[in-house]
């Protein structure tokens, strides 16, 4: 008798991973079709995000665990409202358009430098304001 239950349950438990194997991969294919939906958030390489952290860091008073904590909470919160291709362009937008000549009009004279540089603004200064508690 014990024999056949061993064999009822080693059955039972089969059809139930071959189930959840299904609806698994089901899931899979539906999440598959929606990453593909909607473009990639969150997408800024780690690199990035380390020079942001340093620069932020320097910006507010140097290197230590409460500047790391709020710092690396800024630029996640910027990576939520921008994509890295966005911010690189923003911010390139931002830092070349004090250059003189005709070489920085370049980067302060196209109507997407305003945009890109006021929307960079705006985001870092909602990420400081979330994230820098006062």
């Amino acid at each position: 008798m014990f024999a056949i239950k061993q064999g009822m349950i080693a059955g039972l438990v089969i059809v139930g991973l071959t189930g959840c194997a299904s609806h698994g991969n089901k899931q899979v294919q539906q999440e598959a079709q929606q990453a593909q939906a909607k473009p990639l958030t969150n997408d800024f390489p780690t690199q990035a995000r380390v020079e942001y952290v340093f620069q932020c860091m320097r910006d507010h008073g140097g290197q230590n665990y409460d500047n790391l904590y709020h710092c690396s909470c800024k630029i996640d919160e910027l990576a939520k409202q921008m994509g890295y291709q966005e911010y690189s362009e923003a911010i390139v937008f931002k830092n070349l358009r004090s250059m003189p000549g005709e070489r920085g009009g370049l980067f302060r004279d196209p109507p997407q430098s305003k945009v890109l540089r006021n929307k960079l603004k705006q985001v870092e200064e909602a990420a400081e304001a979330h994230c820098f508690l006062k």
